[in-house]
């Protein structure tokens, strides 16, 4: 158990982790937002932007006590406990979901820096690359300090980005939010996002080892879907000033950017961008080199070294992003995503809400001492 971690490690660095792990893959460009909650409109996007928070932070409390409670900081060792022999299914799901995510990443990176510099796309994939496995090749600590300073920079711009569009179009927001629109699909499309991200709260275990009680695993849990979904909600206020035609729009924050003519704003925004790939990709490959480093150290009773964590991270990075887009398995994959979300609420949501809940239950204090209670009268 540790004894020295700070408040910030045990009550807010978890949601920063869980807030890496799905924006990059999630709506750092509006798409996500624009598919899922622009065609409730304004209100009904609202409420299903809460919905999805409200599940982020009950699957992340309920997760991250589990792991305090049975000491499992990393996915291997938690669904060992969760799903017993079955736990196979979810790393096959797992690896094909870090296939995708990475080969996605990428992908966006290169876009990115082609825009930014004139660079050749392979550029800009190879520099995400190299930022990854350089973060994940230090461990913890490293990925630690990636989540938080990204996070403020991330913070930051989202303000700036949020100041900006309603000093230009507030008034064009407000009264789009005043005029009545159909509030259809509000509940599913807030329960089919966070149904797509919920694996992040798998990926940043690593830092459950922080925790000193169930208390701190509950509270950052807690805190973990406000602290993910806070910059969707204002992204998604400033993307309201274009309703309805925002929703067809592929890149949402390049269409709202341009409407700014702000340069230079634009280049720190797609700066922002890049860096939440960098942390999402981060995430994605230390939870695999964290799954592989306690299989190391059971059975080579020794820790796995930066080099070897390097090795690992380069490896899946080549895997993913360069096999996968020659063989065309990342179109292949992409068809069948909706199949892999549905597949980890089989293998991770239900079991949790099911296996978990009990197991949490009947090893809670006040369990605890009503068994004894029991005994004693027994007795």
């Amino acid at each position: 158990m540790s004894t020295t971690s700070t408040w910030f490690q045990r009550l807010i660095l978890p949601g920063l982790a869980f807030k890496a792990a799905v924006i990059g893959g999630g709506y750092a460009t509006g798409r996500e937002l624009a598919e899922y909650f622009i065609p409730s409109g304004p209100q009904g996007g609202i409420l299903a932007i809460l919905v999805a928070m409200v599940s982020w932070s009950v699957i992340c409390a309920l997760t991250f006590a589990l792991a305090q409670a049975t000491r499992c900081f990393d996915y291997r060792s938690f669904f060992g406990t969760l799903l017993g022999p079955f736990a196979v299914v979810f790393e096959l799901a797992y690896l094909v979901f870090m296939v995708l995510i990475l080969a996605v990443f990428g992908a966006a990176a290169g876009a990115i820096c082609q825009a930014m510099f004139g660079w050749p796309t392979l550029v800009g994939t190879l520099l995400l690359m190299l930022g990854i496995g350089a973060f994940t090749a230090y461990g913890n600590h490293a990925v630690e300090q990636l989540f938080k300073w990204v996070s403020f920079f991330l913070y930051g711009v989202y303000v700036l980005f949020v100041v900006f569009v309603l000093l230009g179009f507030g008034d064009r927001a407000a009264e789009i939010f005043r005029t009545p629109v159909p509030t259809d699909g509000w509940l599913s499309g807030g329960l089919t996002y966070a149904g797509y991200n919920i694996v992040g709260a798998v990926i940043i275990l690593p830092l459950a080892r922080h925790f000193t009680s169930r208390r701190d695993a509950v509270v950052a849990g807690v805190l973990a879907g406000p602290l993910a979904m806070v910059p969707g909600l204002l992204f998604f206020i400033c993307m309201v000033a274009w309703y309805p035609q925002i929703g067809d729009e592929a890149l949402p924050s390049d269409y709202i950017l341009r409407k700014l003519d702000m340069p230079v704003f634009h280049l720190l925004f797609q700066a922002m961008i890049f860096s939440a790939l960098l942390e999402s990709g981060a995430a994605a490959v230390h939870a695999a080199n964290e799954r592989i480093a306690a299989a190391w150290r059971t059975h080579r009773s020794r820790e796995l070294s930066s080099a070897g964590r390097f090795a690992i991270a380069a490896t899946l990075l080549v895997g993913s992003i360069f096999i996968a887009d020659h063989f065309g398995l990342v179109a292949l994959i992409a068809k069948g995503y909706r199949g892999l979300a549905y597949l980890f609420l089989v293998v991770y949501v239900l079991p949790l809400l099911t296996v978990g809940v009990w197991w949490l239950w009947r090893r809670s204090p006040q369990a605890t001492l009503t068994a004894q209670s029991h005994s004693l009268q027994g007795e």
